[in-house]
């Protein structure tokens, strides 16, 4: 099966009914997430935990299992979670309805079944009140329609900032889809340490979520909302919080500050009804960025890159031979 082209980039989101969709997908990145979390040597700020965005859906990227790599990948049009190893061992798990305990075993039995059995923790993270994957027997929904339309909502975001991430010279994280949070983020660093993050993400370590905002940031990213929030939003804060930024200009207007996270948030409805999406999200990652790092006296002039260093160097520079 293949996806049917759809003419319009930037899709509508189905969000008054796929909120069981999204709980599904989210619980499942999470055990596919959780292999590569366990098995994978730990890269600082949690950037050898997430996922990414891929041609089929979300992928691991390698994972090493003793002197071989395998690779789990979301295969969104072929509604199938493919298991591919350096071994030359492959297997797939269906995604459909069914409960997160049938998946998770299903999962584990493949990776049997490639020579790679894993052991993972089986509690969710970031979800309050969460059920053990072997004990979530509930039937689960899974509308594989909503879920293609969540993958072309990530390929738009991935575009837009993977390019917004390219203007910054300085330390800054690839663009990456968080399972716990259920998010795609790419962060900024100063260079400056913060003082510590206080913790109390449910099941999340403290030390992790330090560790996470041992430095100065600016973040930005997607987030396709929830049964409780159904807005899909795109958003952006700093750790720490500079004082007067929640009262700073921000481009575009329709930008809404949020108290009680602390961060900007752009609708994703206001980005696709725009004349210009890529370049309406564009402006509230820098107008947000730019507000928080004046503030907070970040080196912009050291950390940033333009014309002629910015995203289009490549193309623009003077060829030689």
């Amino acid at each position: 099966m293949t996806p049917e082209h759809d003419p319009v980039p930037w899709p509508r989101l189905p969000i008054d009914a796929w909120a069981d969709t999204i709980e599904t997908l989210h619980l499942w990145t999470q055990i596919v997430g959780k292999i590569r979390l366990t098995y994978t040597p730990w890269i600082n700020h949690s950037w050898s935990v997430p996922l990414y965005v891929s041609t089929r859906g979300l992928r691991t990227s390698t994972i090493p299992y003793g002197a071989d790599l395998v690779e789990l990948e979301f295969d969104l049009p072929e509604s199938q979670l493919g298991i591919h190893t350096t071994a030359g061992r492959s297997r797939s798990v269906d995604l459909g309805p069914g409960s997160v305990a049938h998946f998770y075993a299903e999962v584990l039995d493949a990776m049997d079944a490639v020579g790679m059995p894993v052991t993972i923790n089986p509690l969710p993270s970031e979800i309050p009140d969460a059920v053990r994957f072997d004990e979530d027997t509930a039937s689960r929904t899974y509308d594989a329609s909503h879920a293609m339309l969540f993958w072309r909502a990530l390929i738009q975001a991935d575009r837009v900032m993977t390019r917004f991430r390219a203007g910054f010279k300085g330390k800054a994280s690839p663009v990456h889809f968080f399972w716990g949070s259920f998010d795609l983020a790419t962060t900024r660093f100063s260079g400056r340490t913060a003082p510590p993050h206080p913790g109390g993400i449910p099941n999340f370590p403290d030390d992790v979520a330090r560790e996470a905002y041992s430095h100065e940031v600016t973040s930005v990213g997607f987030w396709p909302g929830n049964r409780h929030s159904p807005e899909p939003i795109f958003y952006s804060y700093a750790y720490p919080t500079p004082d007067g930024f929640r009262d700073a200009a921000i481009d575009p207007a329709t930008a809404l500050w949020l108290d009680d996270l602390g961060e900007f948030a752009l609708p994703y409805s206001k980005v696709v009804a725009a004349d210009d999406p890529d370049g309406t999200l564009l402006s509230f990652f820098e107008s947000t960025h730019a507000a928080a790092a004046d503030l907070a006296e970040w080196d912009r002039a050291q950390l940033e890159c333009d014309h002629p260093e910015g995203p289009d160097w490549w193309n623009n520079r003077p060829h030689t031979g």
